[in-house]
């Protein structure tokens, strides 16, 4: 990769494999989007609850060009599939990112499914979690029908995506009797 990489392993021991294994998932982003300004790779084991085992969460945040890619992979048991899936969403949204560059998504809004999974009232802010798994994030200003106080994590939206200076991000949000499945 051209592109600087950073990797940080928390709460779990430095592996050469496993450095290599990012490596190499890293290098092929590229071949999706360039240019690829910064890639940073967060591997962790939070802390464990007693009834679980070792459960694995990956985050990859991808500098481009005016904006910043970010994907979340919570709770996967096993590494390699944590991995795998963290970098396929980082695909799929380079490869929408792209599109959308050159112009190529027409520009009418689809409306897409999700859940809200997280919610700062105070802050102004939430994250909604697609269908597919990526994560969105939202302020209080793109609600329709409700205040960041009256969203539960769980509720069923619908919103629309849109690119802006901070990655993709949940537009006109409205909560409701969606859909998910």
């Amino acid at each position: 990769m051209k592109t600087p990489l950073q990797i940080t392993f928390r709460n779990i021991e430095h592996s050469d494999a496993l450095e290599t294994h990012i490596r190499d998932k890293a290098d092929k982003l590229e071949t999706f989007f360039e240019p690829i300004m910064s890639c940073r790779v967060v591997l962790e084991m939070p802390h464990q609850h007693k009834h679980q085992g070792k459960l694995f969460n990956v985050r990859i945040d991808i500098g481009v060009p005016g904006s910043e890619i970010v994907v979340n992979r919570d709770d996967h048991e096993d590494v390699y599939v944590a991995l795998r899936d963290g970098f396929e969403a980082a695909k799929r949204q380079l490869k929408d990112y792209a599109r959308r560059l050159h112009g190529e998504i027409k520009a009418h809004n689809e409306e897409f499914l999700g859940e809200v999974v997280r919610v700062y009232p105070d802050e102004g802010y939430g994250f909604i979690r697609r269908t597919d798994g990526d994560e969105l994030y939202f302020s209080s200003d793109n609600l329709v029908n409700s205040t960041l106080g009256q969203l539960r994590e769980g509720d069923a939206v619908k919103f629309i995506e849109e690119v802006a200076a901070e990655g993709l991000q949940a537009k006109r949000v409205s909560v409701g009797q969606h859909q998910l499945h």
